[in-house]
Formats: C-alpha cells, structure tokens, sequence
C-alpha cells in the first residue's frame, strides 16, 4: 500500500492533510429581519430581511416574564399577621417624621455655613490665591457647587418630608 520508507508519522501527516483539505462545513446564511434572525431563505425574502455579513452569529433566547397570575396568588397569601397595627405605623411615621427633621435641620445650617464661605460670588481670597488667581476662581467654583449640593439636599429633606402622612403634633407645619 505505502512505499517501504513511509512511517507512521508520515501516515498520520497525510491523513491530517486529507482531513484539513475536506471543505469546511458552511453554515447556512443568516438573514436580519428587525430584531429576529432566520436562516430560512424563504422566510427571509417573503418579509424582506438582508443578509448578515461578517462573523458567527449566538442567539440566546431570554426567560420568559411570569404571568400575572402566577405573582398574584403570592402577594395575596399575606395574611393579617404582617400588616401593622394602626398605633405601630403612626409610632414609625413619627419616627421617620422626627429623623427627617433633625436631617433637614442640619442640612439647612450646612447651607447657610455654604452660603457665608460663598458670598455671593465674591469670597475673600485665602494666602496664595491674591498672586494664582486661578486658584481662587477654582475655589469659587468649588464653593458654588457646594452651595448648590447644600440646597438641592434641603429641597429633597423637604420633598420627604411632604410625602409622608400629616402627623397630629406637626399639623401647622
């Protein structure tokens, strides 16, 4: 069969150059229809997909939402053991109202403080900014964005606190 000087290595290298040069297996042209893909020529050109170009293509298919009807059982299935007691939700409503307060508080106080190192644009200039004059605009700026974090803090404090339900003690607020 094989010449008497031919190996095994030859062998196996000729079979390995016969394997290689078998025509690669092609995989079926992709078509882009929108946001779906087929490979199905006729349905490419019945809804008017194009051809994709370039390298291979991995579709993963997503999970599929639940219905609502298999969520709504289980939001039912609470029972009246986890709802709060009407004095409990004041007594936490109260507690948040006191904490969002003592919040708002500190955050107005950080405000006025930010609005005094501000001065309205024109601060007093700090060691080495009277020769670096960009330093000091720096430092405005610095100061302006502080200014204006100070009061969109307050403005969000204020927001909750409008939200949640009107308290007896703080009615007038």
């Amino acid at each position: 069969m094989f010449p008497s000087n031919f190996s095994f290595a030859h062998v196996f290298a000729l079979g390995a150059f016969m394997v290689c040069s078998l025509p690669a297996q092609a995989q079926e042209r992709i078509y882009r229809c929108g946001n779906e893909y087929t490979n199905n020529a006729q349905v490419a050109k019945s809804r008017n997909c194009s051809p994709m170009e370039g390298g291979n293509i991995t579709i993963v298919e997503g999970t599929k939402p639940s219905s609502p009807a298999r969520t709504a059982p289980a939001a039912s299935s609470r029972g009246s053991s986890d709802r709060v007691d009407a004095g409990a939700q004041r007594a936490r409503d109260s507690d948040a109202r006191a904490i969002l307060e003592n919040e708002l508080r500190k955050a107005e106080e950080r405000l006025a403080q930010a609005r005094k190192e501000y001065a309205n644009g024109e601060p007093e200039k700090q060691g080495i900014e009277s020769r670096n004059y960009q330093r000091y605009l720096d430092r405005v700026a610095d100061l302006k964005a502080a200014v204006a974090r100070a009061e969109s803090d307050v403005a969000g404090l204020q927001r909750e606190l409008g939200r949640l339900p009107a308290s007896s003690g703080n009615a007038a607020r």
